[in-house]
């Protein structure tokens, strides 16, 4: 079958992406097909979405304009040995979503494609994401600018040098987690200050929630924020000196560096 869109690997976050990009309209059904191995996986994806499905690779890159890697990382030198021998006009643009896997490997893996690197995290599975995209040497500014609308159906996107992929895992890949945990701790302090439990985590989600929208809309620095909230001698101050004394900012940092430390060393094998 002809199609613009392939995708190799059906799993939850090519899923979401699909999801997303069909929602959209970036894509018809028609012209998507997913190579998925396992054909329960096929059957649902072609029932919940109506797109193509196939369980083999080569089907998918030689019908698509361009092609999404959506696999585990240990199976991709599997997958390029597969699609490195097919002769095309006009080999697709490859955008890859392996964590772990840099730009070397994918140009090596797939010499005569233009490929894109990319990093979403969690929350594109709702259309929040942040995507971070990584362009190799073969691909034009009409790709990026496509690959962005790709990646923009899922959330928001930044181009960055590949250089700071593992910086950009450590924040926006690793910080989904940071937040989860920041959030958990905030319900927990609203017990131990006497709130039941399903209370205190509504007014943690949504004071998270807001504060976030608040920032991004108002364009204000989240010390001019933070400093709006906090009057001289009040509640609020004596909260942040609190969070002073334990080390609460100097944590977030470490986190995030230590993320990125550990992503190096991944990339390393």
């Amino acid at each position: 079958m002809a199609a613009k869109f392939g995708m190799i690997g059906g799993g939850v976050m090519g899923e979401a992406l699909l999801a997303r990009l069909l929602k959209e309209q970036i894509y018809l059904p028609a012209d998507v097909i997913v190579s998925e191995p396992v054909a329960e996986r096929r059957a649902y994806l072609q029932q919940e979405y109506q797109v193509g499905v196939t369980a083999s690779n080569q089907e998918a890159a030689i019908a698509s304009e361009v092609l999404m890697l959506a696999i585990k990382p240990q199976i991709f030198n599997q997958v390029a040995t597969e699609l490195q021998g097919q002769q095309l006009e006009a080999p697709p643009l490859v955008l890859s979503i392996l964590a772990g896997v840099t730009l070397a490997q994918l140009q090596d893996g797939f010499r005569d494609y233009p490929v894109v690197r990319a990093m979403p995290n969690t929350p594109a599975i709702i259309g929040q994401g942040m995507t971070a995209i990584a362009p190799g040497d073969r691909v034009s500014e009409a790709q990026v600018a496509l690959a962005k609308q790709i990646f923009g159906a899922v959330g928001e996107v930044v181009a960055v040098p590949e250089s700071l992929m593992d910086a950009v895992t450590g924040l926006s890949g690793s910080g989904p987690a940071f937040v989860a945990l920041m959030v958990e701790a905030l319900a927990d302090g609203g017990v131990a200050a006497g709130l039941p439990r399903a209370t205190a985590q509504q007014l943690a989600l949504q004071t998270v929630k807001g504060t976030a929208e608040l920032l991004q809309t108002s364009g204000l620095h989240p010390a001019q924020l933070k400093d709006r909230v906090t009057s001289p001698g009040g509640t609020t101050i004596a909260g942040v000196a609190a969070l002073e004394a334990h080390g609460f900012r100097s944590g977030v940092i470490a986190a995030v560096t230590a993320a990125k430390a550990r992503s190096v060393e991944l990339g390393q094998g």
